[in-house]
């Protein structure tokens, strides 16, 4: 393997989009082309090419205080080189220079690779995958969001995730407008986007487990075909909603951050995450 520190990284711009999509279909991996223009216009995608072919990528999501390390990917003709650890430090790199602590939901393979890095454990998470057949009746009060809805949407999630991403909220809820629903009173919200394979529910932000069931259900039925949704873990009514409608556990994750336990924001109002790429 060669050193890392000889691995020629740069940054990525659009034009790189074709083979980033490339890497995440060869991966089975659900970003559509819409969710790789998220990092190349509010973040910074990084790569290194073999030749014409974009062999490897990872990104970053700047956000106050922290930022989002994901789309750590090499092509399976370029793997065992570093390559991907090359532009995971340069990833690190990027964000300890703005003064933002690196943080990133690990795979089980992954975090072998970022304990050794100094990334501490900060919460478990799993990953859900079924299929919704769609229809049903949403809970009393559960109405699509409004454009007037909006404001506080983006300011429920930022005092939930730790950070404002008032453009990346805005985006979800225009992505996938049936399944951008909100609870009365201002009580909880749930956003989606519909992936390559799959529509990716989440966030889902509420005050209580049962207000949470009731928005994932009248998720799931606005959003007919395959869903994932990531959950943290101890989150057992959803974990039962999720079971009783036929779904079942994929994969777990581990959120993970540089130097640092403690989570950002009020986690234990999050009953599903944007996303492991996404936080």
């Amino acid at each position: 393997m060669a050193p890392t520190d000889t691995i020629a990284v740069e940054r990525l711009d659009e034009g790189a989009l074709e083979g980033a999509l490339a890497l995440s279909q060869e991966a089975g991996w659900n970003q559509s082309a819409d969710d790789w223009l998220i990092f190349f216009r509010a973040g910074n995608v990084f790569g290194v090419r073999d030749g014409d072919m974009l062999a490897a990528t990872g990104a970053i999501l700047p956000y106050d205080g922290f930022g989002w390390i994901s789309m750590v990917l090499t092509a399976r003709a370029a793997r065992g080189r570093g390559l991907g650890t090359a532009i995971l430090k340069r990833a690190i790199a990027a964000l300890q220079e703005t003064g933002r602590v690196p943080v990133l939901d690990a795979t089980p393979q992954g975090e072998r690779i970022y304990r050794p890095l100094g990334f501490e454990p900060v919460a478990p998470l799993w990953r859900w995958r079924g299929t919704s057949p769609g229809g049903g009746e949403a809970a009393p009060g559960i109405v699509r969001a409004k454009a007037a809805d909006l404001d506080w949407i983006v300011a429920r999630d930022a005092e939930t995730f730790g950070a404002a991403r008032a453009g990346l909220v805005a985006g979800l809820a225009a992505r996938a407008p049936d399944v951008a629903l909100v609870l009365p009173e201002r009580s909880g919200f749930v956003l989606a986007r519909p992936g390559r394979a799959a529509v990716s529910i989440g966030p889902l932000v509420a005050d209580d487990q049962d207000a949470a069931a009731a928005l994932l259900d009248a998720a799931m039925a606005a959003a007919p075909g395959p869903i994932l949704i990531d959950v943290p873990e101890g989150r057992p009514i959803i974990e039962d909603l999720l079971a009783k409608r036929g779904f079942a556990k994929e994969r777990p994750y581990l959120r993970m951050a540089l130097g640092r336990r403690e989570p950002f924001g009020d986690p234990e109002r999050v009953f599903a995450i944007a996303g492991p790429e996404l936080g």
